[in-house]
């Protein structure tokens, strides 16, 4: 499966429908009985999880560079009191 920002002429056409329908003040349920609809439902949840995964990565990310969490936890303070104890 390739996701891609374009759009099939079908998925443009049950966008188009649902967008009206909400317009109107009714509801998008006949739209998921089309064939395209998944297609559509797919595409925008894969969009919506790159987008998350940019903010992650900018969140975590510093002009120094990327910061990655440290592994184990504080197990570092118990060794330092061993040595100096």
């Amino acid at each position: 499966m390739r996701i891609s920002n374009s759009f099939s002429e079908g998925e443009i056409q049950v966008l188009e429908f649902i967008l009206q329908t909400l317009l109107r003040g009714g509801t998008p349920s006949m739209a998921t009985r089309n064939k395209d609809f998944a297609s559509v439902y797919r595409k925008v949840m894969t969009m919506k999880k790159r987008v998350e995964e940019k903010k992650s990565q900018s969140k975590l990310s510093s002009s120094v560079g990327t910061v990655a969490a440290a592994d184990g936890g504080v197990a570092g303070d118990d060794d330092l009191q061993r040595k100096a104890g």
